[in-house]
């Protein structure tokens, strides 16, 4: 480059240099934007930060821009000129003179969304009010889903994470919302692997009441399946007793059993934008893999493991083979399923309801518990109360539209 192309320096702005805030509010229409910049372009400005807000058909567009060169008098044909613009579109301007640029964001950033069924105002203002408390500072605020919840994310500033994450959780389960916090920076953004379990969480059901029901045992089964989930028994212990239950059971079953495996709501939402995005999504399960296989078929999946139920001459023998799948073997799945992907365990989603599901939420970067146990909820980082699987997008910060999109461009 010759020195006559070599662009010129740019200048610094100085935190005692003379700056002007541009507030427009009004009836949003299109090219207000586009007006409002060509109205201090003639003033030789320059833009130091633009925020733009349209709510049920309402604009507030605010820039903040250098005062103009020429001192008072150039700052008053400014004004003056803003506001015969706005006025000859019914809009309405406010001008605020200031020094330097926005005031540093506090260190410890942080994402907190916030999901409601519905979101009143009363748990919106003690949310807010958790955040202050803590010391932070909520820089934006804007809204991810309006359906099946509604679902709004803070922007927070000058406050821990795990802090903020501690003192509104205690906040959320007094209001009946669910609140999930993860540090903001690239790594959201990352792509990354998602884990979920499968009874109760992927799908509807327990996998292991079905078989029950086709052998005469369905209460006896589920009875020691809820004291498991409640962590009161040991889970390898409950599970071989369960399955000695099903001894006899002719192993054509199985595929009756996969008929009648109902997918949560939302589930295949939240798999097939996930995978639009580029995420890599497994299932771990204390099920077996008589199921979790075909799900794995069906839905895509990049990962699955679960219990294999033992068969010999085309009966079930009552017994599992393999590798067990409980609470640690969760977890220790989680990690091999990272390290084959790729992907740091900071930057894994695990999602489950049970107790047996806890060392693997424990072990992701975020530990989602779904319509969980009490003794569940109270160990994840964050939990979900609804019944839509797919509400979890809105935790890793995609909006309802992106989810549209990616079913859209599925249908396409």
């Amino acid at each position: 480059m010759s020195a006559s192309q070599t662009p010129p320096a740019t200048a610094v702005l100085g935190d005692d240099d003379p700056t002007l805030l541009v507030k427009i509010f009004g009836k949003d229409r299109p090219g207000i934007t586009a007006g409002l910049f060509d109205t201090l372009a003639a003033y030789a400005v320059d833009v130091i930060d633009i925020e733009q807000v349209v709510t049920r058909g309402r604009i507030t567009l605010c820039a903040l821009v250098t005062a103009p060169e020429g001192g008072p008098g150039a700052e008053g044909g400014l004004r003056a000129t803003v506001h015969s613009w706005a006025e000859s579109l019914r809009l309405q301007a406010e001008i605020i003179s200031g020094r330097g640029d926005n005031r540093p964001r506090g260190t410890g950033r942080s994402h907190v969304t916030v999901l409601g069924h519905p979101l009143t105002a009363e748990s919106t203002a003690a949310i807010a009010a958790r955040i202050t408390g803590t010391g932070g500072n909520i820089d934006r605020i804007f809204r991810l889903a309006k359906y099946p919840v509604t679902a709004v994310e803070f922007a927070v500033s000058g406050a821990e994470t795990e802090a903020l994450r501690t003192a509104l959780a205690t906040e959320a389960a007094a209001l009946g919302v669910d609140v999930a916090v993860v540090a903001a920076g690239l790594q959201r953004r990352a792509q990354r692997l998602v884990v979920m379990d499968v009874d109760s969480t992927l799908i509807q059901d327990e996998v292991i009441e079905l078989f029950a029901a086709h052998a005469g045992c369905e209460a006896e089964v589920a009875e020691v399946t809820a004291r498991a989930m409640r962590g009161e028994l040991d889970f390898e212990q409950s599970l071989h007793a369960r399955v000695a239950l099903l001894a006899g059971l002719d192993a054509s079953v199985a595929e009756k059993v996969r008929a009648e495996v109902r997918l949560t709501p939302g589930a295949r939402t939240l798999i097939r934008t996930l995978k639009r995005l580029g995420y890599q999504v497994g299932v771990v399960s204390g099920g077996f893999t008589q199921v979790t296989d075909d799900l794995r078929e069906r839905l895509g999946l990049d990962f699955a493991s679960a219990n294999t139920l033992e068969i010999v001459d085309g009966k079930l023998t009552g017994r599992v083979t393999g590798e067990i799948v409980d609470r640690a073997g969760k977890a220790r799945l989680l990690r091999r399923f990272a390290a084959e992907a790729g992907v740091p365990l900071s930057q894994t989603v695990a999602i489950g309801d049970g107790a047996n599901d806890l060392d693997m939420l424990n072990a992701a970067g975020l530990g989602v518990a779904f319509n969980a146990k009490p003794v569940v909820r109270e160990a994840a980082h964050t939990a979900v109360n609804v019944p839509f699987l797919d509400t979890v997008l809105y935790l890793l910060g995609v909006t309802r539209e992106e989810v549209e999109a990616a079913n859209t461009h599925d249908h396409e």
